[in-house]
């Protein structure tokens, strides 16, 4: 099968000449799916930003074709040129059976409308919470808005990352969502763990890193190192958050980090502490937990840090603390639950047992007479 992944951001994961660039979660998921395809055998492409590579370059056995530069583009009139002509005149260099992107925002409708008109087919996967319910977008403008909700309403199908993500795309859109795990490179041996606790998240408000900053106020004896880049409309709090970071002695702030040297830190984490108001499924709790680093947050994904003894679940930054003083200062019970993370992993997140629902979503999209011909539910109807 010839498929597309659809996702901007992607080339810097893909090629590490082009590290310096931001990436989100989002990134680092496509990028391993597209490589996990290749490798069994289905002809992967990419469409990503212009940062001036050649056009139809490939990585490995991934070929990238470039929309626009990251950039372009006015507010009013970013959807109207040069973003959507570039996007779609990527979409059709690609030429391929099978899009698929993820994360809500407009390039959802723009792939969506290209797939209807090229007869092509579409999957689209949820990448947070907030996906899933039209009153929580992470979505500035209305009219982005309305292109998600078109898009999402045509794709022939829609994955999620939890049941809790499947009950409210029911619940708000009437649609039927797949669940579909998420993946994660295995590590290298264990390295020295020098880093008490970890923090790893793009800065904006919504991941609190006043949070994290105030835990390690609070927190003397141990060291923490945070990664993150600055995002538009979210400078001024990164500067913040580098200014508190410079004065505490127990906080190394790294800011942005490539992938590839970020997961060098969690090599040599004790644990990943995460603050955040909103999440999907993160991919930094894959990347401890594969290490064997238990994970201590607000946000627990259908309960499994608690159910499966992954770390602490906490309701407060209080609790938060104690969580963290409890598990630092008890080897034998830090050392318990790293072996449950690795076990979990090891379990849960087998490459095979990842793709299983991607492939069976492609090859279920690939027979429908007609795309977006994929279950709407019937109103009040519940589906995981």
């Amino acid at each position: 099968m010839k498929i597309c992944l659809v996702g901007l951001d992607n080339l810097p994961v893909l090629a590490p000449e082009y590290r310096q660039h931001a990436i989100g979660g989002e990134s680092v998921q496509q990028t391993l799916l597209a490589r996990a395809l290749a490798r069994r055998g289905h002809e992967v492409s990419m469409v990503a930003a212009d940062y001036g590579q050649a056009d139809g370059a490939a990585w490995g056995a991934v070929r990238v074709f470039k929309a626009y530069r990251p950039a372009a583009g006015i507010p009013v009139l970013r959807f109207i040129h040069p973003r959507w002509t570039g996007l779609w005149s990527a979409l059709a260099r690609a030429d391929a059976d099978l899009y698929y992107t993820s994360c809500a925002g407009m390039h959802v409708g723009l792939v969506a409308m290209f797939c209807s008109r090229h007869r092509r087919r579409f999957v689209f996967r949820t990448a947070s919470d907030t996906d899933c319910d039209p009153s929580r977008l992470l979505v500035e403008y209305a009219r982005d808005r309305r292109l998600y909700a078109y898009g999402l309403q045509r794709a022939d199908a829609v994955l999620v990352q939890s049941h809790a993500q499947a009950l409210a795309l029911a619940r708000n859109f009437r649609l039927q969502g797949r669940i579909a795990g998420m993946l994660v490179e295995a590590p290298p041996p264990a390295a020295t763990r020098a880093i008490d606790v970890l923090w790893v998240s793009n800065i904006r408000r919504v991941k609190r890193p006043d949070l994290a900053l105030a835990l390690a106020a609070q927190l003397p004896e141990t060291t923490m190192h945070m990664v993150g880049g600055s995002l538009p409309g979210e400078e001024a709090l990164y500067e913040e958050a580098r200014s508190i970071a410079a004065a505490s002695p127990n906080v190394t702030f790294h800011g942005r980090l490539p992938y590839w040297d970020a997961n060098m830190l969690y090599d040599r984490a004790r644990l990943l502490v995460n603050t955040s108001d909103v999440e999907g499924f993160p991919n930094s709790y894959l990347q401890a937990w594969v290490r064997g680093v238990p994970v201590i947050a607000f946000l627990d994904p259908d309960g499994i840090i608690r159910e499966r003894g992954l770390g602490v679940a906490v309701d407060s930054p209080l609790r938060m603390r104690h969580a963290i003083r409890q598990l630092l200062g008890d080897p034998a019970a830090l050392a318990a639950a790293g072996n449950r993370c690795r076990q979990f992993m090891a379990r849960e997140f087998s490459e095979d047992k990842v793709l299983a629902p991607y492939l069976a979503a492609f090859e279920g999209a690939q027979r429908h007479s007609a795309p977006g011909s994929r279950m709407i539910l019937p109103d009040g109807a519940r589906h995981v």
